[in-house]
């Protein structure tokens, strides 16, 4: 299953229509959070906003994340070994107040850690490239090297 995240601030209908004409090339269940979207899709599931118990299952159990660029989910994903296709918004398409999806989208490419689509055609690309894996993963919680060099700073050791 592919699950979509798409934030909880404002509505991705563009992100959703294009994942709504992708999914009959696909042979895997989207379902996607999409948070008062205004358009209505044929072929992935919808739900508006998910409890968190809810989301949390879903997130485990998808075998991709496709998502806004938001850093939250971007982390999650990274978290919980999954590989995440990151479609940012675009303020200039009235999608957020400013474009700092696009720089984050930017960064996380270019550090390697995350696919990243701007296209329709990028995003039927990779979500029909088989085994996608993750690109980066981390722990849930900081190194024990990080966290004994705050301490010895903390400590004035």
């Amino acid at each position: 299953m592919i699950f979509v995240v798409t934030g909880t601030q404002l509505p991705f209908d563009r992100l959703i229509r294009m994942l709504d004409e992708i999914a009959p090339q696909l042979d895997e269940d989207i379902v996607a959070q999409v948070n008062g979207s205004g358009y209505l899709p044929r072929h992935i599931n919808t739900i508006d906003l998910l409890p968190p118990d809810e989301f949390d299952r879903l997130f485990s159990s998808a075998r991709l994340i496709v998502a806004h660029a938001g850093i939250g989910t971007i982390i999650t994903a990274m978290q919980q070994h999954k590989p995440v296709i990151i479609f940012p918004r675009i303020a200039a398409l009235g999608e957020h107040r400013n474009e700092h999806q696009l720089a984050t989208a930017k960064k996380m490419k270019e550090a390697g850690w995350v696919y990243v689509a701007n296209t329709k055609e990028e995003l039927s690309e990779l979500l029909q490239t088989p085994d996608l894996h993750p690109l980066c993963t981390i722990g849930s919680s900081a190194s024990e090297s990080l966290v004994g060099s705050i301490t010895d700073f903390i400590l004035g050791s």
